[in-house]
């Protein structure tokens, strides 16, 4: 995934499927490469780089 594309789904405000790691998560924020997740199968907060997100 790229910047432009998580700050578009950030602001989007349809559900979007997106994946870290085979698992859901919800972008919370998003700052240079790095993007701040939550998962959606449990209360983890993690950050990660925006380029191991997918769709």
């Amino acid at each position: 995934m790229t910047s432009k594309r998580a700050n578009e789904i950030i602001k989007n405000r349809e559900i979007c499927d997106v994946f870290y790691a085979d698992r859901p998560v919800w972008i919370q924020e998003v700052n240079d490469n790095i993007a701040k997740v939550g998962f959606v199968d449990n209360n983890e907060e993690r950050d990660v780089y925006i380029e191991d997100l997918y769709e």
